[in-house]
């Protein structure tokens, strides 16, 4: 070789570690690493919820087979379970559960409508946008005053239907419609959510879609039932799913403030249940119990999603 020449590589044969800096890994490695990234990526959230979500549960579940007061921490077997069933309160407050879901059609139906009517623009829909969410951004406690002094005996509301010659309405003492009162206000203080989620499925919605139904002449019942609902499916099973989530875990604080669970426990739920056997009763057991029960009901509804989305994906 002559001096001063450049060493020579053979074609096919890797140049040594030195003079190849960038260097590629083996395909093998590349592969474990790519296979191992996900599950690198979600350990810390999966940490933190069997930490402090699901040992907690256990601990709760196997705390409702204990005992209360001079049985504390004896293991009972179903006997809180037992208790649960025969306590009216209770069976009160499953029954209103019973209501609820019958009532979750309406809940979800008025932010559908009012997102439709936002979505096709009607004048002055940006307004209607920001007013219909304000109400979530409110406390449930500020919530439950503000109806409280509009709902009183002697408040506006009464008055207004004294003028029209109707007669007063108890709307927190009658334990016929106090239940429907307290549900009524969580729907007008929580549904600007669900019309967020309605506005984000519409943006999905093809608008040639709606553009052809307009120069057919359809109506809008027509429009809403064979092109919006079919359309936005599972935008609905998932506003379906929370909805009734928030009415049995996020409507303590009008109960509170409102009802304090009457008149004559008419208006209780497990949430408030809950509350009044560990805070006001010393019956953490009992509570655990029906804590306990509450995650069996919110078990099945989100059974019950995840069934309905894979379905609709099945069709889709």
């Amino acid at each position: 070789m002559p001096v001063g020449s450049a060493p020579s590589v053979r074609p096919g044969i890797p140049a040594r570690t030195g003079e190849s800096p960038n260097r590629r890994p083996r395909p093998g490695r590349a592969a474990r690493a790519e296979r191992l990234a996900p599950y690198v990526l979600i350990a810390p959230t999966v940490v933190i919820i069997v930490l402090l979500r699901l040992y907690p549960l256990l601990l709760g579940v196997n705390f409702s087979f204990t005992g209360d007061g001079d049985r504390d921490g004896a293991a009972v077997g179903f006997d809180n379970y037992r208790e649960l069933l025969g306590d009216p309160l209770f069976r009160t407050a499953l029954g209103n559960v019973g209501l609820l879901v019958a009532l979750l059609p309406v809940a979800v139906a008025i932010p559908g409508l009012l997102a439709t009517f936002i979505y096709l623009r009607v004048p002055g829909h940006r307004l209607y946008r920001g007013v219909y969410f304000f109400p979530a951004v409110l406390s449930p406690v500020i919530v439950g005053a503000i109806f409280n002094l509009l709902l009183a005996f002697d408040g506006p509301l009464n008055a207004l239907l004294g003028g029209l010659g109707v007669g007063p309405a108890d709307w927190l003492g009658d334990p016929d419609i106090a239940i429907f009162t307290v549900v009524g206000v969580h729907v007008w203080a929580t549904f600007g959510m669900a019309l967020v989620v309605f506005l984000a499925g519409f943006a999905t919605l093809d608008p040639a879609l709606l553009d052809a139904a307009r120069v057919d002449g359809a109506s809008l019942p027509r429009v809403i039932r064979h092109i919006i609902v079919p359309g936005l499916t599972r935008t609905i099973q998932f506003v379906f799913v929370t909805t009734m989530i928030g009415m049995l875990t996020s409507m303590f604080g009008l109960l509170f403030v409102m009802t304090s669970g009457g008149p004559e426990g008419s208006t209780y739920l497990p949430e408030y249940y809950i509350w009044i056997q560990q805070g006001q009763m010393n019956r953490p057991a009992l509570a655990s119990a029906a804590s306990t029960v509450l995650f069996v009901i919110m078990l099945v509804v989100g059974l019950a999603q995840v069934q309905l989305l894979q379905r609709s994906g099945r069709e889709d």
